[in-house]
């Protein structure tokens, strides 16, 4: 019995080795067909291939519409316009051109610093108007003119003296005085403050200033204005009937005491103009202006000068 039972165990243990070596052999030949494990499942062994999957097109941002608009500039005007179309390649060019613009701005402001800086030789009246013109009015002489006016673009330009070119050469009277337009942050302890119909303005040696944007800016001097002392300097000009005193442009006149602002007499010879006039050319002609008076450049005795221009609308 005991033999019947080792032949049993070990027929069965026969076959147990028997089948397992069966199905290594069936698994070896199954990966080489699929390709290995992973392979029975992608694409053998009854196992579906994964489906395409379609993912639609990309889609281009639409182009965002926006309304035009407008920025106000500092004194009013227009600076800046945005298109109605805006697109980022545009946002990104407007961009670069605002950098390139701030640049130029950095510039700008150097340039106009160095300019205010310089005290002396100035020409600031070309770029600050000036609204005070009252004195500019030029008086008619009582003696009549003995030379033909010269007459261009519907006006008449009186003088007495003969026409005589020479170039407009600004002169200097010293680091205290100023051309209409020059702005000063602070004025000296000499000036003093002048009414004039309701107006007042500084007076400090020859020049006359009014308040503004929190400083002084050297203005005509107003007509009818009056101080005790005009500079030392002053040119005693005849006008033909009475004398008047002639300084940095401005024309004064005794009264009592004192020096009251005139306006310029027409055929008033002066030696020299300060800085702050134009040369303005008329037909053939070049004078000086300042303000609305006309200065034709004449010679006398040999030396050049300046005589104040009538005009007058020829009708």
């Amino acid at each position: 019995m005991k033999t019947i039972n080792k032949k049993i165990r070990k027929t069965a243990l026969i076959f147990l080795i028997g089948s397992s070596f069966l199905i290594s052999i069936d698994t070896m030949a199954q990966r080489r067909a699929g390709g290995g494990g992973a392979g029975i499942h992608r694409a053998g062994g009854g196992s579906q291939a994964r489906p395409a999957v379609s993912r639609p097109a990309s889609q281009s941002r639409p182009t965002v519409n926006r309304p035009a608009a407008t920025r106000p500039g500092s004194n009013g005007g227009t600076r800046v316009t945005r298109p109605a179309n805006t697109s980022n390649t545009n946002i990104n060019n407007r961009n670069n051109t605002n950098n390139r613009n701030s640049g130029n701005i950095r510039n700008s402001g150097n340039r106009n610093t160095n300019i205010s800086g310089n005290t002396r030789n100035v020409d600031r009246s070309r770029d600050i108007t000036i609204n005070n013109n009252r004195n500019t009015v030029v008086r008619r002489n009582t003696v009549v003119y003995a030379r033909p006016p010269y007459v261009y673009g519907g006006y008449r330009y009186h003088a007495y003296n003969p026409y005589f070119f020479h170039p407009y050469t600004p002169f200097y009277y010293g680091p205290v005085w100023h051309p209409w337009g020059f702005f000063v942050a602070t004025l000296a302890v000499t000036a003093i403050v002048v009414s004039v119909e309701s107006t007042q303005y500084h007076y400090d040696q020859g020049v006359w200033y009014a308040p503004s944007n929190g400083g002084y800016t050297a203005v005509p001097a107003p007509v009818g204005g009056t101080v005790n002392n005009i500079p030392s300097g002053a040119q005693t000009v005849n006008t033909g009937t009475v004398n008047n005193y002639y300084y940095g442009g401005t024309y004064y006149e005794k009264d009592g005491s004192s020096y009251k602002v005139v306006p310029p007499t027409a055929g008033t010879i002066v030696d020299n103009l300060p800085e702050g006039g134009k040369e303005v050319t008329i037909g053939d002609v070049k004078y000086v202006k300042f303000g609305e008076t006309y200065y034709q450049p004449v010679q006398v005795d040999g030396k050049n000068k300046y005589e104040v221009v009538l005009v007058e609308e020829d009708k």
